[in-house]
Formats: C-alpha cells, structure tokens, sequence
C-alpha cells in the first residue's frame, strides 16, 4: 500500500491557484491532500441554491421555468465563495457524481464562473488515481443530469407545495406530502391493514427422532406424505391419532439421494443492498448506513497517511467493478486464500434495469487496506461497514462454495392402518469448499415448514431404523411481516419508486412527520399516517400509485439519459394533477373538525374536554379553545416503569426521532425507545437518553 506524503492544507493566500470546489469540508481536506500546491479546494456544504422557502417558485405559465434564489443560510458562504472566485481564471466544480452534485456544480457555475474556465472533476473513489485522472481528463456540466434534478426537483415541489396546504387546511398545520414519501407510507399502511386482516390457519407437523439399528446416531425427520398425499394436518385430534398409528410402525431407509450444490458468491454493494445488508447483520438503519459510508468515502485521517477515501461512491445502482479493481482484488484473494479459490476469469454481475452503468458498485478503493490494519484509526461504526464493504468486495470475486446435500427418504409402516405407507424425510448438508465464505459469512435461508439441515450418519437402501421419538408440533399461518428498514429499502426498488439517493431520506421524512413511527425493527403506520393516507388516495389516486410513481422515475432516468425534455416530463404531469387539486380543494373532508366528547370537564373553565388531531396525532382540548388553551397529551395507558411513579407513558417527539416518555416529566423523566423492548433490538443502541436513534 503506497503513502502519499502529507501536505500543508492550502488557503486562499495562495494567488494564481485554479480553485476547485467540493461539497464537504471532510472531502476538501482530503482532496487537499492529494491537490496541494496546484489547487486550493474549499467546500459549498452542499446546495447553495434552491426554490425559495416562502414561495412555489415555479413560472407554471412559461415552461416550469424554476426560480432559484441563494439558500439563506447559505448567503454568509456564498459571500466567501464569490471572494475566493474573485481572482482565479480557472473554476474546478469537484461535486458528486449524480444528478445533486451535478446541480451544485451548475448553480456554482451561475455564481461564480463568469469570466473563467470552468471545468467538472468527475471521480467515484477519493484516490490519487482517480483524483489525477479526473483532472487530467476535465468534463462539461452534465445537462440531461442537471434537467433531471431540477424536473425531480420542479415535481416535488409542485406536489407539496400544492397538496400539502389542503392537509394543514383539512387535518394539521405542518404536515406534508410529497411524490415518493405519500408512496412510501402507503405501502406501509396497506401492510399494516393486510397484518390486521390476516385470519390465522392452524396446521401441525409431525417430527420423529430416529436411528440406525446397529450404530447410535440419532436424527430427525420429518412426515411428508399419507401414502401417496402429501401431508395436510389442520387439528390436534387428527395429528395424535396420526401419533399413535407411528409409534408402533417398522421404519425403514426408502432411498438416499445425495446431490452438490453450489452456491455463488453475491454481487458487490449497491447503495439498496448494502443499506439491507447492514441492516440484517449490524441493525444500521438506512440513515445511519448513509453517514457512515459518506464519511468513509470523503476520507478518514489515517495517521501519517493523512485523510484518505476507503470506499467507493456510495450512492450507485451498478454492480459494475473497474478493471483495475478486479486485478487488485483477484491478486489479494490467491494471496490471502490459494489459487482453487480465484476464478479463471473475473466474475462479472448483471446490474438491474435501468441502473447507471457509468458508476461502480461500492466497494473499498484499496482491498490491499485490510479492516484490522486500520481499525485504530475507525469509529466502532465505521469499523464495521468498512469490514462489511471490505468482506463484500472480496467474496464478489471468489469461486462458489460447495456442499454436499444428502436426501434420506424413510418409510414408515403401519401394517393395520390406512393407510399403511407414510414417508419421512431427513435432510443434511455438508461443506465441501468453503469457497467465497470463507470471506464473507452468509446466512442459510430456511423456511418453518422444510426439513432441518443436520449431519446425518451414513446411510443405506432398506436399512433398518428405530425410533426414538415421535412428536407432533402445532403451526399457525403468519402475516405478511411488518417492513424493516432493509425489507422497505428492497420493496421501494424493485417497484421503481425513488433512487438511490432517495431511499434513506424517504424513511427519515416519514418518521419525522410522525406518518410512521419504529416499534423495535419494524415501521408501522401512525392514525395519522393513515388518515393522510387514506385522504390523498381518495383525491390523488395517481399520485399514490406506485405504478405511476415508477413511471415517473423512469422518466426522469429518461430525461437524465438525454432521451426525454424535462419540460414536457413535468407539463404532462401537471395538467390532470391541477384537476386532481382543484377538486380536493372543494370535496376533501375536513378531518380538523371532527371532535369526539370525553365526557371530561376542563379543569380551568369547566367545558367539555375533546379529542382533536395537531401535527403529531390526537391530544385532548378545551372545547373552549382559543378562549381557553387547556391542553394534554393522551396517553398510551401503559404505565411508567419507574418505581414509585404513577405516570404513563406519552408519544414523544424530538429532533432525532419517536420515543416514549412519563406523563409526570419533568418530576419524572423516564424514557424508552418502544412501549414493548423486543429481544431483537440493538442493545448497543437501546440507551435511556431522549435523543433517540433514526
């Protein structure tokens, strides 16, 4: 692993340098490092330009044509940029490779580059390499990327600018709706309604524990057919009937089939898998897998090494590895692991539909930088992404694993009954080669109802067993499960709905307006998420389509790939979502007048205290409001654990996210994060301080 000497961060001081622009102080500083001495490099923070926040923006006679307008609380910055700008000849736009950063380096462009050459950086790993080639091979801004952005952009807010003063009008002040977030709730609500639907079917199994006659090795096995029907048991009483007809039977091996499976390793990380992934082995939400991976792409301060990128761009839909990369990797791979687990030739992966070829998978930009060679300079979560990205990379070039699966039919006979024939099955695996696991530890996908995977003794044709045990087992037929962040995440991209980009912000907007809220894992659907929900179905069926919203992503790619006029994406939109509005606008239901009496009185005036609906769910008011401002917050009737306190437990908002608190704060100030602690929760993240996690 090469080490690039460490250099002295570079300032405005340093006249006739081409100034470059990145968004992140984090990326500046590490482009510095590698930039030094021939450019200086200082960052936007982000966008600097937007629609205005007081205004829709949007001249929706003449072409959508957007109004941007300096950010306000990017104006200080923007002032700084203009200074810096003020002498150069030469402007260096630095951004990210996507439709965002491709806006940025355009409004930059607006800003600052009048009179100068203005170039674009294009690279997808914060390396030496990728640095100078980008540098030596400068690119134009990228219109069709840029018109995709602002017709996202353009159709978010014509959405939420028009939709959401019905929702404050007809259900709370402060609420919102949006092209991809409403989606993305209902898919939630109508998973919660399926839950809710969902009759349960009992059905038993029956399990026996047996062995070979002449050697004790006891295993399992399970009944699969009644003579020639396969089995279907749907009550205690036929299941132990069934019982005491197998345990006089005479069994016997049937057939044994034994057969290899191989198993291929898995494609390097998208931006959806690698946020599932994290979520299934380190119970990373999608926000948190997003600032980690941003952090160790814009770069880690790696001792004498100095800040470096670890990982590729992490917002990408491509599976694609460079060259480059896969000699690296296959060269680590015969080194750490022998030639019988490199491939003749580099495994290639089909990316999906639609997704952007240009850019490559994530992956680490050095495999030669193993986890446990830089650990003293990660957090513990950067650590661990990195070890997952690391491990990921590795395995997505190596040979398949290979188990042997052995098949044991068993036959069971009941001379007296009918019938007299029943057939059991046991299954074993056992690992031949190790394969890519040896790098990457993958989970066995197993179902309630299929046969156990075990070590089964060797076995024979018509060789005597004897059994040991034979006991039935009562089933019930589950619900669909509620959604995960990493089962939502993979549910949004196979519909087409949202971008990379987009899918750990969704989640966090929709939890933030209080539409879905976290019990342990799963996301479920608040009242209020579901009667938003349930108003923009009745009154914006297209909008809540997700049909329609896959169709609108595609052609937005369309316009991005230069195929389609962003305006005429945007026009074709507004003209039946005007309609949709017009008439929301007259037969939407009014959802804030509805009151339910308590049978309370206020305690400050004595009228009837009602439940009303704020921006966060009901709460109990004064029906004398604004004369009288009494006010409380209804309570989930659990009561506060607390010894000695007789409070219960509150809904409870903060900035970073849902939990529950005692209805006696301040004098108590219990908090926890659900009503029910799940056993699967994240016990590293389960503390008892009200900042809460996503």
């Amino acid at each position: 692993m090469k080490k690039t000497p460490k250099t002295q961060k570079t300032t405005a001081g340093n006249d006739g340098l081409a100034l470059v622009i990145v968004e992140s102080p984090t990326k500046a500083k590490t482009l510095n490092r590698f930039l030094a001495g021939r450019y200086r490099v200082i960052a936007s923070q982000g966008h600097v330009m937007d629609l205005p926040s007081s205004s829709m923006g949007i001249d929706v006679e003449h072409d959508f044509t957007p109004k941007y307008v300096v950010i306000k609380k990017r104006k200080p910055l923007v002032k700084e940029l203009k200074a810096e700008a003020k002498d150069v000849k030469e402007l260096w736009l630095a951004t990210d490779p996507d439709r965002e950063g491709e806006a940025i380096s355009w409004h930059l462009s607006n800003l600052l580059g009048e009179g100068k050459k203005v170039q674009r950086a294009v690279f997808h790993e914060i390396t030496p390499h990728a640095i100078e080639e980008a540098f030596q091979h400068p690119q134009a801004i990228d219109m069709s990327k840029v018109n995709a952005q602002q017709a996202r952009r353009v159709l978010d807010r014509l959405v939420g600018y028009s939709i959401s003063p019905l929702l404050w009008q007809k259900v709370s002040r402060g609420l919102s709706a949006g092209r991809v977030q409403s989606v993305t709730v209902r898919l939630i609500v109508d998973r919660e309604r399926e839950i809710r639907a969902f009759k349960p079917r009992e059905y038993w199994s029956i399990e026996a524990t047996l062995t070979p006659e002449k050697k004790e090795h006891p295993f399992t096995a399970q009944l699969v057919k009644i003579g020639e029907e396969d089995l279907e048991l749907k009550n205690q009483a036929q299941s132990d009937r069934l019982v005491e007809i197998l345990k006089s039977a005479a069994y016997s091996v049937d057939k044994v089939t034994e057969s290899q499976r191989k198993r291929n390793p898995l494609p390097p990380f998208t931006t959806s898998t690698l946020q599932q992934e994290s979520y299934h082995k380190l119970r990373y939400s999608a926000s948190r897998t997003m600032r980690i991976a941003q952090q160790l792409y814009e770069g880690i301060e790696l001792g004498e090494e100095g800040p470096t990128g670890l990982i590729t761009y992490m917002r990408t839909d491509s599976v694609r590895l460079a060259e480059d990369a896969e000699k690296s990797i296959r060269a680590t791979i015969e080194k750490k692991f022998g030639k019988p687990y490199l491939p003749d030739a580099p495994r290639r992966y089909k990316s999906r539909k639609g997704a952007q070829e240009a850019h490559e998978a994530i992956r680490v930009t050095d495999i030669e930088r193993a986890p446990e060679n830089i650990k003293s300079y990660l957090t513990p979560d950067q650590l661990k992404l990195y070890q997952l990205i690391w491990s990921r990379t590795l395995a997505s070039q190596m040979n398949p694993s290979i188990s042997k699966v052995t098949a044991v039919d068993i036959r069971a006979t009941a001379e007296k009954a009918k019938p007299s024939a029943y057939q059991f099955r046991a299954t074993g695996t056992q690992m031949v080669f190790d394969g890519f696991t040896a790098a990457y530890a993958v989970a066995e996908e197993e179902s309630d109802d299929a046969p156990k995977s075990q070590l089964l003794p060797a076995l024979t044709a018509q060789e005597i067993l004897k059994l040991l045990r034979i006991a039935p087992e009562q089933h019930f037929t589950k619900p669909p499960p509620r959604y995960s962040d990493a089962s939502l995440v993979k549910t949004l991209e196979e519909l087409g709905i949202g971008r990379p980009s987009t899918y750990a912000p969704t989640i966090h907007t929709i939890l933030d307006r209080n539409y879905v809220q976290r019990q342990a894992a799963a996301l479920m659907p608040t009242e209020l998420g579901e009667i938003v929900t349930d108003l923009l179905v009745q009154h914006f069926p297209a909008i809540l389509d997700t049909k329609f919203t896959a169709q609108m992503e595609g052609e937005l790619d369309g316009v991005e790939e230069g195929k389609m006029d962003w305006v005429k994406c945007v026009r074709e939109f507004y003209a039946p979502f005007q309609g949709a509005v017009a008439q929301a606008q007259a037969g939407m239901e009014s959802v804030k007048k509805q009151v339910v009496e308590t049978g309370e009185s206020c305690p400050q005036c004595q009228r009837p205290i009602v439940i009303k609906w704020g921006r966060h769910g009901k709460f109990l008011s004064c029906s004398g409001f604004p004369e009288c401002k009494y006010a409380k917050t209804i309570t989930t009737g659990v009561k506060c654990p607390e010894p000695n306190c007789t409070g219960e437990l509150v809904a409870r908002r903060s900035k970073r996210g849902s939990f529950y608190g005692c209805s006696s704060y301040p004098d108590c100030r219990h908090v926890q994060k659900t009503l029910q602690p799940s056993p699967n929760t994240d016990s590293s993240s389960a503390d008892s301080s009200p900042a809460i996690a996503e």
